[in-house]
């Protein structure tokens, strides 16, 4: 077990490294996305525009570059291209707002799709499995940004039941806290509950046949325990990794139209306007933020899923 965990860390330091290596090249290489130049001013004369490239160290070889930039994260001390604001302490701004809209969606998503995920497998094939498979596929189908802008529009513009967007600290106000996270939360998790509740029905029919739940019915063992006990557990495990991916992908800035459509002012929305301006050190910090907590949750359903079932340690 020891050896599984030591190769799924050394295997997800690689990952990090070869995300960093990859997204400072694509940024060095996108045509008229010299650093230098938006310091400097589209009017700055040469003398200028060389002094910027000199103290900012674009003269130095490309791997140089990177190991500063890298170095430059690691110590805390990243300053943006475009404003030399401490980039670092932007992203700890924004946090908070991220957060609360990845834990309270993930929660929604979470409850939603177990319910409907149920209820279907319950009722194959008839009105209410139908039902739900079609809002499911329109759910998945829908992009997240039309149903905000829907919801947004028919909600807090014409009926007026939500603020327009914003973020207020839970340590300010939590009943504003929650009046402006409301409909953040369910706009996001819309999609995901359609995609959860399909995965989830599927895993319980799939479970259904196997031969421990067959020798629990023949205990005499009721439904209902059955279900909980036997069926729903077991089913659950593909949810819970596919929970801890999207919730990583959320924490990490995934939730960038969501952010930007409901002005959040979280870590999405710093990451679409960094990436508006070909701001480099604030994509890179917060790309790494982002793959750092993929990776870490997922090495941690892996080495979880390897403590439950020993023949995953052996496909490693």
């Amino acid at each position: 077990m020891a050896r599984y965990i030591a190769r799924r860390l050394v295997s997800s330091l690689v990952v990090l490294f070869l995300v960093s290596v990859f997204t400072f090249l694509i940024f060095q290489v996108i045509p008229n996305g010299s650093p230098a130049l938006r310091i400097a001013g589209r009017g700055a004369s040469p003398a200028t525009l060389a002094a910027v490239v000199k103290e900012w160290g674009f003269n130095q070889p490309i791997y140089v570059q990177y190991a500063d930039m890298m170095e430059k994260i690691f110590t805390g001390s990243v300053v943006s291209y475009s404003g030399n604001i401490n980039v670092l302490g932007q992203l700890r701004a924004g946090l908070p707002a991220t957060v609360s809209l990845a834990v309270g969606a993930s929660v929604i998503w979470l409850s939603g799709a177990i319910v409907i995920g149920v209820i279907s497998s319950r009722r194959i094939g008839g009105t209410v499995d139908r039902l739900m498979g079609v809002l499911a596929s329109v759910s998945i189908s829908v992009p997240v940004y039309v149903i905000g802008a829907v919801a947004l529009y028919f909600l807090a513009y014409k009926v007026s039941i939500f603020p327009n967007g914003g973020y207020v600290p839970i340590s300010q106000s939590f009943f504003g806290w929650l009046d402006h996270m409301i409909l953040p939360w369910l706009c996001l998790s819309v999609g995901f509950i359609g995609l959860y509740s399909r995965v989830l029905r599927s895993s319980i029919i799939e479970t259904e046949g196997e031969d421990f739940v067959r020798t629990a019915k023949a205990k005499g063992l009721t439904k209902r325990r059955i279900l909980v006990h036997h069926v729903l557990r077991t089913s659950m495990i593909p949810i819970i990794s596919l929970w801890g991916l999207d919730f990583a992908g959320v924490i990490g800035g995934g939730a960038i139209l969501i952010e930007t459509l409901f002005n959040l002012q979280g870590v999405g929305q710093y990451a679409a306007e960094s990436i508006g301006l070909l701001d480099i050190p604030p994509i890179m910090v917060i790309v790494m933020y982002g793959t750092f907590f993929v990776v870490l949750l997922t090495t941690a359903v892996d080495i979880l899923h390897a403590f439950a079932e020993p023949r995953v340690r052996l496909q490693v």
